[in-house]
């Protein structure tokens, strides 16, 4: 069974994280994949734009605590940002709340945030590892509209922990009718399940075993607090169109209407341009086509696939999109975060493109830290300046501090531990797997 610390089993964190947790409980051949062409769009996102590159102000850099990742956010109406976790104890020091996911509350701007969790959240522990482990939901992309919030959280395949053929299959959705006090299945009932392995399906999840396993892993376009600086109707979802090098780079684009979140079948795929730059949608998911394609050689063939998901974001007063993304930084054997991450910022006028890149750091260390393994870059939807020339992101870094020797003497001796000895050795060797932040500024022609 693979859960998240198999996403990372060459990393630190796996060691780690699984030292703390264990004692506690190929490609479809359909017409979307060539459509269009990754050279003939690409050379319609090289056209110009009126931000010319981004500054990443390292000397902002905010290490804000926290134990955990891919903090997708939501800006609501009570002016709170809610944030998704994907796999750690939060800011809790209890070593039995290991969570696979999680939803936080953020507030206040980065320089004096404040995070409460939401203790109405349906557990969703850690579980301990073998065959007959459970499958596990991580939550990804987050959406907060009218005191409803609605998650999307990924799912895998079943695989033994050593296949290298472990990859995500599907979405699950569940939400809140009221801010987080109660929460529910995609079909209205409470409590939430968290389906076995032969009970998921079409007819409980989102999105499940669709050809090449697209939108499987979601993120939402953020677009003011509330959504309210959207003018259509609809909730627009990028994926990758895949779990392989080659369909995990391409990006892909869906959009529901705001009142239709829980109906599958209002959900329509963008399936090419128009000549004026306009959108063709389809609601076949065979139809689907490319928004657009991301460098190669940044996808882990070790574990599942872990990159290119993006954080996308519309900056009201310049009127324009901004996405940020990264690639897995790879060794030699396919393994992940083995060495620094890549992060780009890109710019659009439409939530499909043509998308421009402003930015490209081909080993992104946030602070100027060599040893960082920076990854999952999130714009948060708050943290916009009120003249849209500045944002912050955040982050988790997967980063070890201490020796070889030292991590493989933890690894032993956890058990033997008590639970709160246990705990600040895990901080203090990876003190950045939590959420960290930092200012961008865009340099405006």
């Amino acid at each position: 069974m693979w859960t998240r610390r198999q996403f990372l089993t060459h990393t630190a964190v796996t060691g780690i994280f699984a030292a703390t947790s264990n004692p506690l409980a190929r490609a479809s051949k359909d017409k979307a994949a060539s459509k269009p062409s990754k050279d003939s769009h690409n050379a319609r996102s090289r056209k110009g734009s009126r931000i010319k590159s981004v500054i990443c102000r390292q000397e902002t850099t905010l290490r804000l605590g926290g134990h955990g990742a891919e903090w997708h956010m939501s800006w609501a109406a009570d002016d709170r940002q809610f944030a998704s976790l994907g796999g750690g104890m939060g800011w809790s020091d209890n070593p039995e709340r290991v969570y696979i996911s999680r939803m936080f509350a953020v507030s206040n701007g980065p320089h004096n945030a404040t995070f409460e969790d939401l203790s109405d959240y349906p557990d969703h522990l850690q579980p301990a590892s073998g065959e007959n482990a459970p499958p596990v939901y991580t939550s990804f992309g987050t959406f907060a509209l009218d005191g409803h919030i609605y998650q999307f959280l990924n799912t895998l395949n079943r695989r033994p922990p050593s296949a290298r053929e472990a990859h995500f299959i599907g979405t699950k959705l569940i939400y809140s009718p009221d801010n987080g006090r109660t929460w529910c299945n995609q079909d209205g009932s409470t409590p939430v399940l968290w389906e076995g392995w032969e009970n998921r399906s079409r007819k409980n999840m989102l999105f499940f075993e669709e050809p090449q396993n697209s939108f499987s892993v979601l993120s939402v376009l953020q677009m003011g607090r509330n959504y309210r600086e959207n003018r259509d109707g609809f909730v627009y979802l990028y994926a990758c169109n895949g779990n392989t090098e080659g369909t995990t780079n391409q990006l892909v684009l869906c959009r529901v209407p705001k009142a239709q979140v829980l109906r599958r079948a209002a959900y329509e795929f963008f399936s090419g341009l128009k000549p004026n730059g306009g959108a063709h949608w389809t609601k076949d998911i065979h139809e689907r086509a490319i928004v657009h394609t991301f460098p190669s050689g940044w996808v882990n063939s070790t574990g599942v696939p872990h990159a290119w998901q993006p954080s996308v974001a519309f900056i009201a007063p310049l009127r324009l999109y901004m996405m940020a993304n990264w690639g897995n930084g790879i060794g030699p054997d396919g393994a992940g975060f083995v060495r620094p991450c890549y992060i780009g910022f890109w710019t659009s006028p439409t939530p499909w493109g043509p998308w421009t890149q402003i930015h490209e750091d081909t080993a992104w260390t946030p602070g100027n830290d060599p040893g960082s393994r920076a990854y999952m870059p999130i714009i948060a939807p708050k943290w916009i300046s009120q003249d849209g020339r500045s944002f912050w992101i955040v982050w988790s870094d997967l980063q070890r501090k201490g020796s070889k020797e030292e991590l493989e003497r933890f690894r032993k001796e956890s058990r033997e531990m008590n639970p709160q000895d246990r705990v600040r050795t895990v901080r203090r060797l990876m003190p950045y797997y939590g959420f960290n932040a930092q200012r961008v500024d865009l340099v405006i022609a």
